[in-house]
């Protein structure tokens, strides 16, 4: 099977300018319904934590929504949030066992392109409880969201900015979602058509997206990532490129504003510095680093 990446890497621009597009939470209201409905329920089931489960939500919902980790990849988020759990005087107290996730841990600090493929894969090798029981649990999570995530239309001002990006900048989804999920969700509301292509878990991650189809190819201050936590800012800046936030619990003044200014900031080269810094800091604000509790 050939390399997904490559397909990023054979890109050519066709526009002077790229511009690189979160999809969950950024331009799909998705974030929420995914995560308290089909990520969390699955993760109290598959990992055994029934008698903390309302320890088990909030930590999970912290972990993907409201901290400095929302929109990590999925694997991250287990590991972020067992850490978290196991920790909890509140779980302590109860006497229950959080599973030990090393394993998943060794997994994910040698694996580029954390997705069901590659770890069904390497399941298959190492015939280990954690990880198979990891698989269940993404396994579960991936139909819970086909079974209920639909009908969700982007958020106002999305498709009135694709439509002014898309003549002067080549534009692609970068995302950490799988690529099936993506696709169905972007024809659904027909918006796929402004794409240049969709690059999902399964390209890697979202700093190689950039870099691949990207860097090198168009001037750094003609690229521009727009997302809605801290990996896609992390995306941007580990490859010299500029960010668009959309803020957590205000999506639709982000995209209005990034219709009125934004958009025409960046095409016309007075984006970088005190605009986007700016930005930047009220996005922190959004996103603490660590938990109340």
């Amino acid at each position: 099977m050939s390399d997904p990446k490559q397909i990023l890497i054979d890109l050519k621009p066709q526009k002077e300018f790229f511009i690189g597009i979160d999809s969950d939470g950024c331009v799909f209201d998705t974030m929420e319904i995914k995560q308290k409905e089909c990520f969390c329920p699955n993760f109290v089931k598959h990992f055994n934590l029934q008698a903390v489960s309302k320890y088990a939500r909030e930590t999970w919902e912290f972990v993907n929504l409201y901290s400095s980790n929302r929109g990590c990849n999925r694997f991250n988020a287990i590991l972020y949030a067992t850490d978290l759990l196991r920790e909890r005087k509140e779980v302590k107290a109860r006497g229950v066992h959080v599973l030990d996730m090393s394993p998943v841990r060794d997994w994910v600090a040698k694996e580029t392109k954390l997705g069901n493929p590659a770890l069904i894969k390497y399941a298959a090798e190492v015939n280990d409880p954690v990880i198979s029981q990891t698989l269940d649990w993404s396994k579960a999570v991936n139909a819970a969201i086909a079974d209920m995530v639909f009908g969700i239309s982007p958020f106002p001002f999305v498709k009135e900015c694709l439509g002014k990006m898309s003549p002067r900048a080549d534009l692609m989804v970068v995302s950490q979602t799988p690529l099936e999920a993506l696709t169905r969700e972007w024809e659904e509301n027909k918006i796929d058509g402004f794409l240049r292509t969709i690059a999902g878990q399964e390209h890697g991650t979202k700093t190689e997206h950039i870099k691949y189809a990207a860097v090198g190819k168009y001037s750094s201050e003609k690229i521009l990532m727009v997302g809605d936590a801290m990996g896609d800012l992390k995306a941007a800046k580990s490859n010299g490129v500029l960010f668009f936030p959309i803020n957590p619990g205000h999506e639709e003044a982000s995209w209005e504003r990034f219709y009125q200014e934004g958009i025409d900031r960046f095409f016309a080269g007075t984006f970088a510095g005190a605009y986007e810094e700016g930005l930047i800091s009220d996005f922190r604000k959004y996103l603490p680093e660590h938990p109340s509790w």
